[in-house]
């Protein structure tokens, strides 16, 4: 059988990138037990493994763990391109053993295999170990699929992390957020007998408003507003205000809305396309927020939405329905 030379030098120069991450100290003992001189790799999460510890990788199935060898197997260019923005055992750990709890410990190189495997589900299938921000709640008949996912948000963490130390303190975007707002209920009265609502949203440096309604204390905006997400996100303040053409515009309430729900949701399932209607994450209400109802995160259509109730706060009354709709970066 024949090769194209430049296949041949673009495999080459692959195996060599993947050997010079292989050199790199903390990548010359295995991620999981630190047994020297790991020969194989789990290609999706980034990280150099032992024999030992490669056994019960493949347990856990590809959908999980891909492991190929570093020396014996192919490895594609996106697999190697994984490996390095990575990093590495050093860096991929930072993520997975971020928060190891009291009384559990790494296994050793010469650990039982029950000891073994039970970190290493612990690890990397049941996500017991992750920073909070990349935790989330799921059936456990979507833990497989959701782990799948979630390997890919991490190596897409580690790529936002050095786009951000290249771009020298510009900031980073993780997606956005098409806001709906709906409809506005009983809201106070600012003029003589009604009112002329607007919405105001704010994110960040960002603001966005929706057109005014006159004379209306039920009005009905059915208007999409946009806003991009900062990857150092706070809360989305929403405010309602009151239009004078000849004075300051009153408010008419307001309400903090927390948008960690929706994005650790959608950036832990990636590709919602890929899932049927069901919900994946939920807002809870209490009384230290502005939510009438438990508000859940849902995907509907391929697309990842959350419906919201608000009670407006420091004013007699009033209420708004919004509707959330994430949209990742590449779309």
């Amino acid at each position: 059988m024949s090769h194209n030379p430049s296949d041949i030098g673009r495999v080459s120069s692959g195996k060599r990138r993947l050997k010079e991450l292989l050199a790199i100290n903390d990548n010359r003992k295995c991620a999981d037990c630190d047994a020297p001189d790991p020969k194989w790799a789990s290609a999706n999460i980034g990280v150099f493994i032992c024999l030992k510890c490669c056994g019960v990788h493949r347990s856990l199935g590809t959908h999980i763990s891909k492991v190929l060898s570093v020396t014996l197997d192919e490895w594609s260019d996106s697999e190697i391109d994984s490996m390095i923005e990575v990093g590495g055992n050093a860096s991929a750990n930072s993520i997975y053993e971020a928060y190891i709890p009291e009384g559990v410990s790494k296994p050793k190189p010469d650990a039982s295999h029950e000891v073994r495997s039970k970190f290493i589900r612990s690890k990397y299938e049941f996500q017991e170990f992750l920073k909070p921000s990349l935790r989330i709640s799921s059936n456990k008949t979507l833990t497989h699929t959701l782990q799948s996912s979630l390997s890919k948000k991490i190596v897409d963490t580690f790529r936002s992390s050095s786009s951000s130390q290249k771009s020298g303190g510009m900031v980073e975007f993780i997606g956005m957020l098409k806001v709906r707002v709906i409809q506005g209920t009983n809201l106070a009265v600012r003029d003589m007998i009604s009112s002329d609502p607007y919405v105001v949203l704010t994110l960040g440096q960002q603001k966005a408003q929706t057109s005014v309604v006159r004379s209306n204390l039920n009005p009905i905006w059915n208007e999409e507003l946009m806003l991009s997400v900062p990857e150092n996100y706070g809360s989305m303040k929403l405010e309602v205000y009151d239009y004078d053409t000849f004075s300051s515009d009153d408010i008419m309430g307001e309400a903090e809305i927390d948008i960690q729900p929706i994005i650790t949701s959608a950036t832990a399932f990636g590709d919602a396309g890929m899932f049927g209607n069901m919900q994946i994450g939920k807002w809870l209400r209490s009384n230290d927020n502005a939510l009438i109802n438990d508000s859940s995160v849902n995907i509907v259509d391929g697309k990842i939405k959350q419906a919201l109730l608000l009670k407006l706060q420091n004013v007699e009354s009033g209420e708004v329905e919004l509707e959330l709709e994430w949209i990742p970066l590449d779309q």
